[in-house]
Order: C-alpha cells, then structure tokens, then sequence
C-alpha cells in the first residue's frame, strides 16, 4: 500500500526550521525527493520512514497515518448541516482533501464552526433595543473541547509529569490524602485546612497563594477533595508545562485560557491517581466496570469515566470512547471525545439519547445502540452522578454522564454483555435539532436552521415538523 505523508513531512519539517535542503541531508534522500514528498507525488517507503524516527524521533505510525480520523469525522458531521445538498462530497474524496490539503479541510470546519455559533448567536438573541450584540464567537468550552480533540485527548508530557510525581514511592489509594497533605507542606509549603460551607461563599475550593494554605469546603467527599488538591499540585508544579500547551492553542479569548488551565489541570490529576498502566490493565480486565474502577482507585465515577477517553498512547491505547455530561434540562456541561461521535456542541443533547432517561433510574447504567445520520453505529451507556450540595436548597444535584464507542468495541465493554445488536435495537439519533436532518423524528423541538422546506398545511405527521 502506498502511503503519502506530504503535510505531516511539511509541518515536521517547519517545525525543525529547516530548509528543504536541509532535510535531505537529515534524511540521507535528495532535497528534490524531499519537495515530491511533499507534494504527495511521490509515496514515502520504509528506509525514510525508519530514518524519520532516527533522526526526529517521530513515530512512523503517526507520521504515516493516512487520515486524521477526528478531522475526517468532524467534516462527515458537518456535511450532514442541511446547509450542504446531498451531492456532498463523498468518503474517498474527503481523505483526498485531508491529504492533499489539510489546511483548507481546516479552514472549512473553522468557517463552519463560525458559521454554527453565528447562527447560535442569533437565534438566541431576542429583542435587543438600542443594545449592540457583541461579534459571535465559540464559546470557551467548545474552544477547549476542539484542543484536547487535536491532541486527541491525550497529552504524553503531562502523563510523564503525572508518573514522577511521587518520586517512585508506591502510595495506597488509602493513604493518598494524608500523603498529599504533607507533600503539599513539605514540597510547596501549603497547608490544607478543610472548612464549613458557610465560609466557601458557595464555593468548594480555594488556593489562597498569599496564606499559602489550600480552602477545602467539607462539602466535598473524599475522593473530591483528594482530587482537588491533586489539581492544586498540577496549576503549581506543572506551570510550565500547562503554559506552553497553552502557548500552542493559541487561544486569543482569556476565558478560553483560563478554561483551558483548569481541565489541563484535571487531566493531570486525573493521571496522577489513576496511573496510566495500571489503569489500562485493569480496565481491560474488568472491562470497564466503571463502578469497579473508581472504588480501585479511590475516585468518583464520573473521574474514572473521564480518565478512560485519555487512555490513547501510541502502542498501548484503550476503548476510544466519548464522555457528556448533561444537566436535568438536557444542557451539556462538559464533553470529550476520543471518537468519531460527533458531540453537541451548540444547545442540548438530542433527546433520543437515553443519557435524559438516566434521571429516571439515578445510579443504575442504561445501555443503547445508537445510529448518526451518517450510519456510523455505537454503543452508548449513561448513569446519573450527585454533585456536592452546599445548602438544604440545592437538593438532589445531579447530573447523568454518558459514554460511548464503536460498536466494533462492544466486545470489549461489559455493560452490553446480553445485548444483542440487532436493527430493532438501535435508535436514530442526530446531533442536535438545530442540525439534525431526521425531519420526521417525534422527539424534533424545532426546524432545522437552515433549508428546511415549507410545511404542508394539508397533512400532519409524528411532530409539527413533519412534512
């Protein structure tokens, strides 16, 4: 099979600030061979290949990937807008484009990713009065979902800050928080104090640099409050890595920064008390009993459901799965994606997900097969989790979290063991109504946005939006 690596080869080699030249006497090839492979005129054989690992240290399996799945996914997505007739451009052509112009399949999902928060922007936008609207722009949790998509949800640098943070010692789950407590007193000089809610002014944490001591509300339970201060550590002892990530993101909105910081921050806490490793193996072992794994390693379920969509090392990756959280009115509080599943990203979750019907059945897993209007298939399972309730009003805080994969991964999950993946037990779903082209669904709350045909006063279908 021939393989083609023209863009990778051109950003590498930007990157190295080299000259074309330059690489060809890295590489031992000619710097017209260099400029072919490039152009993709000509395929990269075995020999450079292993030399490009030699002399750049890069993985010939990244460097040879024939398509950026998550591009390749985000433009399917986006080709589904009934913005786009149905004589879009097909699969092949779409991994010719990825290939041959990487850089202007880019500029297409920014110019439509635009194009989708415009839109979001002013539908939601009521009468104004003498008011100006400010310019429309993605919000900072989609700014910060599309980085750790990029990066595919996995940021190695963090994982090898993550296994040296106890110097080799062996601390048990058990143990951690008091271990924490005087890593943070003796390596940084904090002190952590656990308070009264009444003094957090509603909140659960707070690093006050000038004490030096780290506020814990004692709302939080044990494992929240190991986790947080986990996080602490990161923000303090990683700042320079979480900078120049941020550096590359290249955010132009502080909010998005700060955003960005903070669920770094998380990750890195995530893999201090979920090691890579060990959290690999026994997910694999236990296939992915999220209830197991997070009583293994002493942290809640929906931290142990995140840790799983970062498992995505080259050599020893996990399920690829997505994570969403949703709230009871079905907004979407966090999401990340190590999948081609195209997540909401602007209003709710479609409500075909039985990640709603969670609510129902708090604490119990409930499992679906799922179908895009792509006809990509996968297997969902959805649980509600309780957030910490800081006064009597703020009763029954909960929210559900789903996650997903392939169905070729079925297998390897024990939640769908006794299902059968059967044409009967699949629901459609889409990624929202404003996008979604299922006209003839009875869960549809309105029109698509855009190029919806005129409704037919003559008949009625299953919604008012039937046609």
């Amino acid at each position: 099979m021939k393989v083609f690596i023209g863009p990778r080869l051109r950003r590498l080699r930007k990157e190295s600030r080299q000259t074309q030249a330059d690489m060809g006497r890295a590489l031992g090839i000619s710097t017209s061979y260099v400029n072919l492979l490039e152009k993709n005129e000509r395929s990269v054989s075995v020999p450079v290949l292993l030399k490009l690992l030699e002399v750049y240290g890069v993985d010939w399996r990244d460097i040879a990937e024939d398509e950026d799945t998550a591009v390749l996914a985000d433009l399917r997505a986006a080709l589904q807008d009934p913005l786009f007739s149905s004589g879009g451009p097909d699969l092949p052509q779409l991994r010719a484009a990825l290939s041959h112009s990487p850089d202007l399949a880019a500029a297409f999902l920014r110019l439509h990713r635009a194009y989708l928060a415009a839109t979001d922007r002013l539908m939601s936008v009521t009468e104004a009065h003498d008011q100006e609207v400010g310019p429309p722009g993605a919000a900072p949790e989609a700014t910060v979902h599309n980085f750790f998509r990029s990066h595919k949800n996995h940021f190695p640098e963090l994982e090898t800050a993550a296994a040296g943070f106890w110097a080799g010692a062996s601390v048990a789950p058990d143990d951690v928080y008091a271990a924490l407590k005087a890593r943070m007193r003796d390596a940084l000089g904090l002190t952590v104090q656990v308070v009264p809610v009444a003094q957090m002014s509603g909140g659960l944490r707070t690093y006050d640099e000038d004490r030096r001591v780290v506020l814990l509300s004692e709302a939080l339970d044990h494992p929240n409050r190991v986790f947080q201060l986990v996080h602490v550590c990161g923000l303090i002892e990683q700042e320079a890595v979480l900078d120049r990530l941020l550096a590359e993101a290249g955010f132009d909105d502080p909010r998005g920064v700060t955003r960005c910081r903070v669920e770094l921050a998380n990750y890195f806490a995530a893999a201090v008390l979920m090691p890579y490793g060990a959290f690999l193996a026994e997910a694999l072992a236990c296939k992915y009993d999220f209830a197991h794994l997070a009583t293994r390693f002493g942290v809640s379920f929906e931290q142990a459901c995140h840790r799983a969509t970062t498992l995505q090392r080259s050599g020893a990756r996990g399920v690829p799965f997505f994570f969403l959280r949703i709230d009871k009115a079905g907004n979407v509080t966090k999401r990340f994606n190590a999948t081609d599943f195209h997540l909401a990203e602007y209003g709710g979750a479609c409500p075909r997900l039985e990640v709603h019907t969670s609510f129902r059945t708090p604490g119990r897993i409930v499992p679906q097969f799922v179908e895009m209007p792509d006809a990509s298939r996968f297997f969902v399972f959805s649980r509600t989790v309780n957030r910490p309730s800081v006064t009597r009003y703020a009763q029954d805080v909960r929210l559900a979290v789903a996650m997903g994969c392939a169905v070729e991964h079925v297998k390897s999950i024990g939640y769908a063991e006794g299902l059968a993946l059967s044409e009967g037990r699949i629901t459609p779903i889409g990624i929202n109504c404003r996008v979604c082209p299922r006209l003839n669904c009875d869960q549809r709350a309105h029109h698509a946005v855009v190029l919806s045909e005129p409704l037919d006063a003559r008949r009625r279908g299953a919604t008012r939006y039937d046609q």
